[in-house]
């Protein structure tokens, strides 16, 4: 039995659970997500104890390998649509910042040009500093993939750490070269 699988998903007060086939809408203050569940799970909203369980139909691998899988899909879905997801991105590096306006982010990082990009429906982007970008949305893997997008563009490298990392990534450093006789 999967350990995952097995918990309940509490539903808070201002969530709105609708599954109606393989079909789960959840609405909340945030936003609403919607996604169509494997048919080697069922998905059934309980009302009086406000949780939704999931319950796998067989018992092969592949059975129980979805259970957890679309229990921790569904949660993320609870949780976005009530409470959100954040992603925080720092940028190390002279001279490289970001200005966020609307639904649109300017990243100067070195490049001859500046790289503009437009976050997709559903995102918010701000910069409180120009070294600091915030991600915010309801769905957790959009919001996942928008940092990782940014990243992407100027992954922080090992010799002086400079580009653009998570908040709190570790960068394993690498010492350059070293000039000088060796005396030989």
């Amino acid at each position: 039995m999967s350990r995952i699988g097995k918990k309940p998903i509490p539903v808070p007060d201002a969530v709105q659970v609708d599954i109606k086939d393989r079909l789960v809408k959840v609405k909340g203050p945030k936003g609403e997500l919607s996604e169509t569940v494997s048919e080697r799970v069922k998905v059934s909203h309980d009302t009086e104890s406000k949780t939704i369980v999931v319950e796998r139909m067989g018992d092969l691998k592949s059975d129980r390998a979805h259970h957890g899988l679309w229990r921790s899909l569904i949660n993320n879905m609870v949780v976005g649509v009530s409470e959100g997801f954040k992603k925080e991105l720092e940028i190390v590096g002279t001279g490289y910042r970001a200005k966020a306006s609307g639904n649109k982010i300017t990243i100067t990082i070195g490049f001859s040009h500046d790289v503009v990009m437009t976050m997709p429906k559903g995102i918010e982007i701000s910069t409180p500093t120009p070294q600091k970008i915030d991600i915010s949305g309801a769905d957790k893997r959009e919001v996942g993939q928008v940092a990782a997008n940014i990243r992407k563009i100027r992954p922080p490298e090992p010799y002086k750490g400079k580009g653009i990392r998570y908040k709190g990534e570790y960068v394993r450093r690498l010492v350059g070269k070293t000039f000088g006789s060796t005396g030989a």
